[in-house]
């Protein structure tokens, strides 16, 4: 599906979930469930955390749903969403030790490539230093480089204006790699 007949679909969808058809709510969390659910893993939280805040965020979305324009800007408003509600609820449990990196699913390497003790290694240090980094830089990689959003989508998606995204996501990076470069 190109460009063109996505931002279709998703103008469709959205004007089906202003209208209160579940078929169009059903199909909403089909396509974003395991992309949000992901997110919240990725943020840090437990397994049954990321259960309950990605079904908050959809209910969230249900509820505010006459505050998206158009389908373009869906994509965005759902991590917003989720971002948002990520946020209290850190805010809510907030605990000074930091995440168990068990927590925190590390991609496979199951991508035709044989996967080497030295990369998982490293993929193992990175998860870790991922996961000590403050919630904002954190939210930042998570956003663009394993949700793979566009900086503009990011950007919406944390609710900021690009260049602070851009801002943030530099830190981050930094911080990672003086992070990695001194365990190494």
């Amino acid at each position: 599906m190109d460009d063109g007949q996505l931002e279709q679909k998703h103008d469709w969808l959205v004007d089906q979930l202003k209208l209160g058809s579940r078929a169009a709510a059903a199909e909403l969390v089909d396509i974003y469930y395991e992309q949000i659910y992901l997110f919240m893993r990725r943020l840090g939280h437990t397994r049954q955390v990321s259960e309950d805040l990605t079904q908050e965020s959809f209910l969230q979305a249900w509820k505010y749903i006459n505050q998206i324009r158009h389908g373009r800007a869906l994509r965005s408003w759902m991590y917003r969403i989720a971002a948002n509600v990520s946020k209290l609820y850190w805010r809510k449990h907030y605990i000074r030790k930091t995440v168990n990196i068990e927590d925190v699913e590390l991609p496979d390497c199951d991508d035709g490539q044989n996967c080497t003790i030295e990369r998982r290694e490293q993929l193992d240090r990175l998860g870790k230093a991922v996961v000590r980094l403050p919630i904002k830089l954190r939210q930042s990689i998570v956003l663009h480089y394993m949700q793979h959003l566009t900086i503009s989508e990011a950007a919406q998606a944390a609710d900021i204006a690009e260049g602070t995204f851009k801002s943030r996501l530099s830190r981050a990076l930094t911080a990672l790699r003086k992070e990695i470069a001194v365990k190494a």
